[in-house]
């Protein structure tokens, strides 16, 4: 028999799904706590802690979108509807959370552990924000790559913007996630 509260977590995992219409209310600065201290227990080889996440709320959206409208300017876009169609993203949700990896040089700790690392302290904070009721969407696009959007933030040049995560509660119900056949994913290796 199952233990129920190993159920919980398992039907957690497999209802966790990115949702694209997300609306107040947002979670408050004790449930983002209780997020980023999930977050933060995520595998970190040598205990580097290259993540870090930089959270915008409220009216701040509308300056942070101006600032995406730059950055992806200053990659190169001409486009003025999609300047335009930029400088709205933040407005897909009342929350938004950046999640940065901030490499240390490290002889044992490769960058791409780093990089590793952040993702599953992404997907811990996704997780308890879903058993927390609130709904997400990682999402990233070219304009995370911008110099200009680095600066602004705060950040070094060879610091990564890992993802954006936007945060709020599902605007409707969301169809279940169809069970995956594991067979299709997954084999067993045996020496020959």
């Amino acid at each position: 028999m199952i233990d129920s509260n190993l159920q919980i977590v398992h039907q957690n995992i497999h209802q966790r799904q990115s949702v694209g219409n997300l609306v107040e209310p947002a979670p408050s600065m004790e449930q983002l706590e209780q997020a980023f201290q999930a977050a933060l227990t995520a595998p970190d080889h040598h205990r580097l802690k290259p993540t870090r996440f930089i959270v915008v709320a409220g009216e701040q959206r509308l300056a942070f979108g101006e600032l995406l409208a730059q950055a992806a300017q200053d990659l190169g876009e001409i486009d003025p509807a999609q300047v335009a169609r930029v400088k709205q993203h933040p407005f897909r949700a009342p929350l938004l959370i950046l999640a940065v990896t901030k490499f240390v040089e490290h002889p044992k700790v490769p960058k791409f552990e780093q990089v590793l690392s952040t993702g599953a302290a992404i997907q811990n904070l996704l997780l308890s924000l879903q058993a927390q009721g609130f709904a997400s969407m990682w999402r990233s696009g070219a304009v995370v790559e911008s110099a200009l959007l680095k600066e602004k933030l705060g950040l070094n040049s060879q610091d990564l913007i890992s993802g954006i995560i936007y945060v709020g509660s599902a605007a409707k119900a969301i169809a279940p996630r169809l069970e995956q056949h594991t067979q299709d994913y997954v084999s067993t290796w045996q020496a020959l």
